[in-house]
C-alpha cells in the first residue's frame, strides 16, 4: 500500500497533531514505512535535526511515533512568532528573516516549490505520508492562497479526514459549517469525519451522528475519547499552562513567559509524581517554590521587560537572595545575566539590563546557532553539586552568544562564577556553555532533563533540601516512556476509528468512495 492521508480540523486544537501521530504509530505497527508532513507550522516549540536544521516539535512527535528520524522535510515552513503581527520565517530548516504577517502572505505562494520538493522527497522514501493541516480549511478570508489545508490537499492529491472537537461544544455545527463553507471539489476530498475528545457514553451520541452523516453526506469514521497521555502538543494550545497548583513533594515554578518556547524541556520533570510542576504568570501565583525554572523565549528582551514590569522579576530575585534554586534555559539563561545587547535588531535593537544573577553578557547576532550537542555537567557547587559529571544530550537554538564576564568586569564582590557544562556539537568542536553562581544555574541546552540521570539528580537534591529521602525516586527513561505513550495512543486510535475504512481511503486515495 502506498498513498497519503490528510487530517484537517474544524479549528485550532481540534486534535489534528495527536490524531496524525496516532495514525503514524498504527501504520508503523502494521508494517508500513510512514512519515508525517505539515507544509506550514506556526509554533515556538522547535527542534534541531542531526543536520542542524530547525523544525516544529509536533512533526518531531509524529516522526517518533512513526519510528523514524525527524527531518526538516516534514515541516518545510516553520513560523516562530516574535510579536502579535510578525514571525521569524524558517524554510527548509533555515531562518530567512522576520516578516510581518502581511508581507509573509504576500510571498507565501512563492514557497510552494519548497513545499512540494520536501513532500516528494518523503514520498520517494516512505509508503504512506500522514499530512496535518492547520487551523480550519473554512477560513474563507485565507482560502485563496492556502498552502496548508485544502490547497495542499489539492497539490498532493490527498484524501482528507475532518476532525471536530466535541469537548469545547458545538461539534455538529463545527463539522457541518466547515463542510458547507467548502467548494464542491473540496467537499469531495473529505472521505470521513472524526469526533474527537468525547467524554461519556457513545450510545447517547449516536442519534446526532446519524443526523450529521445525513446532513453532510459524509460518514463518521469514529469517536475518539478524551484522554491524557504525555505527548507533545502544539505549544500555543497546550493544557499544561493551566497547572497553577503543586501536587507533588516539590514545588517547581516555571515562568510562563508570553513568548515561551521549547517548554517540552520541562516535560520529563512533569511526568514524575514527586515534582509538582506549575506555570506562573503573575506575582500572586509565585508563592514559595522549591525551584524556579526560566524556560526559553522567542523574544528574550521583551519577555524580560514583561517580568520586570509585572513584578515577577522581583519575586525571582527575592527567591534567589534567600538561596533558592533558579535554573535558566536558553532565553531564560540570557535573562539571568548582567546585560543583553541587540546591536543588529534581531529582536529589539539596543541594550537592556539583565537580572544580574549570573555574570554573563549576551550579544545577539544575525546568525542563529542550530546544533545537536552532547556533554556533561562540569564540577559545580551549590544545591546541584551532585549533578557534576552527569552526561546528557540535547540541542541548541539561539541568536545570542553569551560570555562569562571576568571578575574585574563586574562590581560583584562575591563573584565565584563557573561554566556549567562542557559540550561537543555536531561539528565535533568541544566548548563550555552556561554559567553557575551559588544556586543560580543557566545554559543553552534544550532537552537537558531528558537524560534520566539529569532529571534524577535535579530532583533528588531538592528532595534532600526538604528533608525527604530520594532513595525511592523512580525516574523514567524518557525515550522508553514516550514509546509507551505512542503505543497507548495507537491502541486508542484502533479502538475508536474504522481503520479498515481508513486503509481503503489511503490505498484508493481520492477514488475512494464517500458513501454512508
Amino acid at each position: 500500500m502506498k498513498g497519503s492521508i490528510m487530517i484537517q480540523g474544524t479549528m485550532s486544537n481540534a486534535g489534528k497533531s495527536v490524531l496524525a501521530g496516532g495514525l503514524c504509530r498504527v501504520l508503523k505497527q502494521d508494517g508500513y514505512s510512514v512519515a508525517p508532513f505539515k507544509s506550514q507550522n506556526m509554533a515556538l516549540n522547535s527542534f534541531i535535526t542531526k543536520e542542524g536544521l530547525e523544525m516544529g516539535r509536533a512533526q518531531v512527535m509524529q516522526a517518533e511515533a512513526a519510528g523514524i528520524e525527524p527531518s526538516a522535510a516534514m515541516n518545510p515552513i516553520l513560523l516562530k512568532p516574535t510579536n502579535d503581527t510578525g514571525s521569524q520565517v524558517i524554510i527548509n530548516g533555515k531562518p530567512i528573516g522576520v516578516m510581518a504577517a502581511v508581507e509573509y502572505y504576500r510571498h507565501k505562494k512563492e514557497y510552494i516549490p519548497y513545499i512540494m520538493e520536501a513532500y516528494q522527497e518523503l514520498k520517494s522514501k516512505y509508503d504512506v505520508i500522514v499530512i496535518e493541516g492547520a487551523g480550519s480549511p473554512a477560513e474563507i478570508n485565507l482560502k485563496k492562497d492556502d498552502i496548508v489545508n485544502m490547497g495542499l490537499a489539492e497539490l498532493t492529491d490527498s484524501p482528507v479526514l475532518l476532525a471536530g472537537d466535541i469537548d469545547r461544544g458545538g461539534v455538529f455545527a463545527q463539522l457541518i459549517g466547515t463542510v458547507m463553507l467548502l467548494e464542491e471539489e473540496e467537499r469531495r476530498r473529505i472521505k470521513g469525519m472524526i469526533i474527537n475528545k468525547f467524554r461519556g457514553d457513545v450510545s447517547i451520541l449516536k442519534p446526532g451522528l446519524t443526523m450529521l452523516e445525513e446532513r453532510a453526506g459524509i460518514p463518521v469514521l469514529g469517536v475518539v475519547p478524551y484522554f491524557h497521555l504525555d505527548i507533545d502538543e502544539e505549544d500555543s494550545l497546550t493544557e499544561r499552562f493551566q497547572k497553577k497548583q503543586s501536587a507533588g513533594l516539590l514545588d517547581v515554578a516555571v515562568i510562563r513567559l508570553p513568548r515561551i518556547s521549547n517548554f517540552t524541556d520541562i516535560a520529563p520533570l512533569e511526568a514524575l509524581d514527586e515534582a509538582g510542576v506549575r506555570y506562573v504568570s503573575t506575582p500572586a501565583e509565585f508563592g514559595e517554590p522549591d525551584a524556579v525554572i526560566l524556560p526559553g523565549s522567542k523574544n528574550t528582551i521583551q519577555d524580560l521587560l514583561w517580568m520586570r514590569q509585572n513584578g515577577l522579576e522581583a519575586k525571582i530575585l527575592r527567591h534567589a537572595s534567600k538561596g533558592g534554586l533558579v535554573f535558566g534555559i536558553c532565553g531564560g539563561y540570557q535573562m539571568l545575566g548582567a546585560e543583553i545587547s541587540d546591536p543588529a535588531g534581531a529582536e529589539r535593537k539596543g541594550t537592556v539590563r539583565g537580572m544580574g544573577l549570573l555574570p554573563i553578557r549576551t550579544v545577539f547576532e544575525k546568525e542563529k546557532t542550530r546544533t545537536r550537542v552532547q556533554g556533561r555537567f562540569l564540577e559545580m557547587d551549590g544545591i546541584l553539586k551532585e549533578l557534576s559529571g552527569t552526561e546528557f544530550e540535547g540541542y541548541e537554538i539561539h541568536m545570542g552568544k553569551s560570555t562569562v564576564l571576568e571578575k574585574q568586569e563586574t562590581e560583584d564582590r562575591d563573584y565565584h562564577a563557573k561554566s556549567l557544562v562542557g559540550i561537543s556539537g555536531s561539528t565535533g568542536t568541544a566548548d563550555t556553555d552556561g554559567a553557575q553562581r551559588g544556586n543560580v544555574y543557566g545554559c543553552y541546552v534544550h532537552g537537558i532533563f531528558d537524560a534520566p540521570e539529569c532529571a534524577r539528580g535535579f530532583l533528588s537534591t531538592l528532595l534532600k533540601e526538604k528533608g525527604y529521602d530520594p532513595g525511592g525516586l523512580q525516574v523514567r527513561d524518557w525515550k522508553a516512556y514516550k514509546e509507551e505513550q505512542y503505543d497507548r495512543l495507537a491502541d486508542i486510535i484502533r479502538e475508536s476509528l474504522d481503520m479498515e475504512r481508513i486503509y481503503q481511503i489511503i490505498e484508493k486515495g481520492n477514488d475512494a468512495p464517500c458513501s454512508l
